[in-house]
């Protein structure tokens, strides 16, 4: 069975690659369905990309790799797409898009833009080996229990990373890549929660607030949802991307109070009060409770000095914490690290040690902030390959 291409990943990246890259292709996937990521996404809505997307919202070892797929293949341009096939969409909040109906209609879609070019889509299939014989890739697989080979010039790696082993996902494509000469930057789970030892925050489970949060990178201001495991929620996903084992995390419990100037106000008002009750009129209460006991916290508001109050407000400003670890793979949204960009041409996404091989989406050491900007790198990457694909055959 000789094809133009044959693309490893049914996602996000695999399918736009596929609706790109024309000449006879062929698309392999285990899993029951094309797109089953896209399919879970968002609530089920798909957080597609984000209106502010650009090279800034990704980390690499090398953050120049993405400038170049990302400025020729933009967030707008995929909002032209989904727009061209009638899909509803919304901004929920920070730039972030959803569909407003289902996730399945950009599945749908891309599956149509593979449809309209002549791609193939096979599922339900395990690659057992891939080499090359000097002019062509060779791929054997196993199809309800069918063996076949596969041939083409052309090979893309679109497997994702290790995120949600239970949807299937491996370490696949790092195992072929590494295979044709490419090196592998560390892999580590990515959006992901933090846990705590002795469950130290399952009091607070369910409870929820705004924060500005931070480990080794930008600030995030978003939400902070304590778990019976330890912490979750944007802001928390946000910085475990940035977060190594051992570090701590730093919490602004108020971003938008100044808490000292905010507590002296309140000792002229509410001065017979004890501390825990001030605190649980600025927080939310079980939170005030657990850190007054925490922080033993005693006497009235009257009674702290100004000193007491500064250090009560840095306290609460600047709340360190170290985790344990994180929740791994089972929960992480995204795998950091991957094969190494150093290894690929940032304008096709091809390996530099093996012509015709071609790595896009999560497999690459490019890994985006939470809010749209993961898929907005699988469309863009797999643009990249297919369009360069498509170039090299009309050369």
């Amino acid at each position: 069975m000789q094809y133009d291409t044959i693309i490893l990943g049914a996602g996000a990246a695999g399918m736009m690659c596929a609706a790109h890259a024309g000449g006879r292709s062929i698309v392999l996937d285990h899993a029951k369905a094309p797109g089953e990521k896209i399919r879970i996404s968002g609530g089920g809505r798909c957080n597609f990309t984000n209106m502010y997307a650009g090279p800034e919202n990704f980390l690499s070892q090398n953050p120049h790799f993405c400038k170049s797929a990302l400025t020729r293949y933009t967030q707008w341009d995929f909002i032209d797409l989904i727009t061209r096939h009638g899909i509803a969409y919304h901004e929920k909040t920070l730039g972030q898009l959803f569909c407003d109906n289902s996730a399945k209609d950009i599945i749908t879609m891309l599956c149509a833009e593979m449809d309209k070019v002549g791609a193939e889509l096979q599922i339900n299939t395990s690659i057992l080996s891939v080499t090359h014989d000097g002019q062509r890739f060779k791929v054997v697989t196993k199809a309800q229990g069918t063996l076949q080979t596969l041939t083409a010039p052309n090979l893309v790696l679109a497997t994702g990373g290790k995120s949600i082993p239970k949807m299937g996902a491996t370490g696949l494509a790092y195992d072929i890549a590494q295979q044709f000469g490419l090196s592998l930057i560390e892999t580590r789970p990515g959006l992901v929660p933090f846990t705590f030892a002795e469950d130290r925050f399952k009091p607070l489970a369910g409870a929820a607030l705004p924060v500005r949060a931070m480990a080794n990178g930008p600030a995030f201001d978003e939400a902070l949802l304590f778990t019976h495991r330890g912490l979750s929620g944007p802001a928390i996903l946000q910085i475990s991307s940035y977060w190594h084992e051992g570090e701590n995390v730093v919490l602004n419990l108020l971003p938008d109070v100044d808490p000292f100037e905010t507590l002296k106000a309140k000792r002229k008002t509410d001065g017979r009060r004890n501390l825990s009750t001030v605190l649980a009129q600025m927080l939310p209460s079980r939170l005030a409770e657990f850190l007054s006991k925490d922080w033993a916290l005693t006497g009235n508001l009257a009674d702290q000095s100004d000193a007491k109050l500064q250090d009560l407000s840095n306290r609460l400003t600047n709340w360190q914490l170290r985790p344990s670890g994180t929740e791994g793979y089972r929960t992480a949204e995204v795998t950091l690290g991957g094969i190494d960009t150093d290894g690929l041409s940032s304008r096709t996404m091809e390996a530099k040690s093996q012509p015709g091989l071609y790595v896009i989406g999560e497999a690459v050491d490019v890994t985006g902030w939470l809010g749209g900007f993961n898929f907005q790198w699988a469309w863009s990457s797999g643009w990249a390959a297919g369009m360069a694909i498509r170039d090299k055959a009309r050369a």
